[in-house]
């Protein structure tokens, strides 16, 4: 089978390459020349354009699109034109599912199937396998069925669900095993519904995924802060005085905590193990900045909330707090401060807590 891919960054080369290793056939295409010289070395078909990448792919196409979300329509836009009835578009970065529904429909005025496809596995795909969340035409997804198990990650990713059955049919394409009844979520991809359904999916995992990430962040600060009670207090009357120093005296080894915590605890996860990378490359995390990006899918799960009147108090502290960590709080901490200073007088305190390193 052959597929087109459309961007060669740090998931759509390792995508190309994990559907290569599985036998299927990559015609390539990146602005940057490099990149697609770098895949064709590895067994690629190159193309120079977006016309020469069309011309290259047998009838009917799939073309995959692994870029920002900010330049799909502007891919589109040139793609569109030079594909025809039958072929399929397939954009796998994380597009708002609002845009899915409206491009599906222009699409199809074309007789293109459109299909919005979250992926989920980052820079380690290629060997881990990719989570593909589908939204689209479920005769485009059957086509695809090939395309979607070659880069998702297999059964053996994760051990059944009991009571699901042995998982070992064929798929019909649209999610359900026809053996058994059991779906190909097993295998790591999910047809999920019409359009927009698979970025709606996607959505709402990132959006957990930032209150994870933020539950773990939370928690190893607190750890990494035990030790407040052996630092220097100095006396002021703006800010309260530690009450129980002493209670605070713990030196915590959070490489040693986060290694511990990956055996046979309940908080064990894939986003540990990175963190516990991190912190055996670099202790004290002095490489980072702390100020953390946030693409667009987890201010979506907050609109989505609000639509739907469903609370989502977690998922919306933890956006806030990327917000924070960017500095966009400063402001408006001077506005407290002003408040204080106006109503009682309050000077701001000009000494800080010493914490012991």
């Amino acid at each position: 089978m052959h597929i087109g891919m459309v961007g060669l960054g740090r998931m759509g080369a390792g995508m190309a390459r994990r559907l290569m290793d599985k036998g299927l056939s990559c015609v390539v295409y990146d602005p940057q020349e490099d990149a697609v010289a770098r895949l064709v070395a590895d067994g690629a078909v190159g193309a120079a354009s977006l016309a020469e990448l069309v011309e290259r792919l047998p009838r009917p196409r799939a073309v995959w699109l692994m870029v920002p979300a900010s330049l799909v329509d502007g891919v589109l836009d040139q793609l569109a034109p030079q594909l025809d009835a039958d072929d399929v578009v397939i954009d796998g970065g994380n597009s708002c599912y609002h845009d899915d529904i409206r491009r599906a429909k222009a699409l199809a005025d074309r007789g293109v199937h459109y299909l919005d496809v979250g992926t989920s596995g980052g820079v380690h795909g290629q060997a881990r396998g990719y989570c593909l969340m589908i939204g689209g035409d479920a005769a485009a997804v059957g086509r695809l069925d090939p395309v979607f198990a070659a880069l998702a990650p297999g059964r053996d990713a994760a051990p059944p669900t009991p009571g699901r059955g042995n998982g070992n049919g064929n798929s019909n394409g649209a999610g359900t095993d026809t053996s058994t009844g059991t779906g190909t979520a097993e295998h790591g991809y999910l047809h999920c519904g019409p359009a927009g359904a698979g970025h709606f999916v996607k959505m709402v995992h990132n959006g957990i995924e930032y209150g994870i990430m933020q539950a773990y962040a939370e928690g190893f600060n607190l750890l990494r802060h035990a030790n407040v009670g052996k630092g220097s207090h100095a006396a002021d009357a703006e800010t309260a005085p530690m009450r129980d120093p002493q209670l605070y005296q713990y030196d915590m080894d959070l490489p040693e905590i986060a290694e511990l915590w990956r055996r046979g605890s309940v908080i064990g996860s894939w986003l540990l193990d990175l963190t516990a990378r991190a912190f055996q490359a670099d202790p004290g995390l002095d490489g980072y900045a702390g100020r953390v990006s946030d693409s667009g899918e987890g201010r979506w799960t907050l609109h989505a909330a609000i639509d739907e009147g469903v609370p989502v108090p977690v998922l919306s502290a933890a956006l806030f707090e990327r917000f924070q960590s960017r500095g966009n709080a400063e402001f408006a901490n001077k506005v407290l401060s002003a408040m204080r200073k106006g109503f009682g007088g309050h000077e701001e305190p000009r000494t800080e807590i010493n914490h012991p390193s």
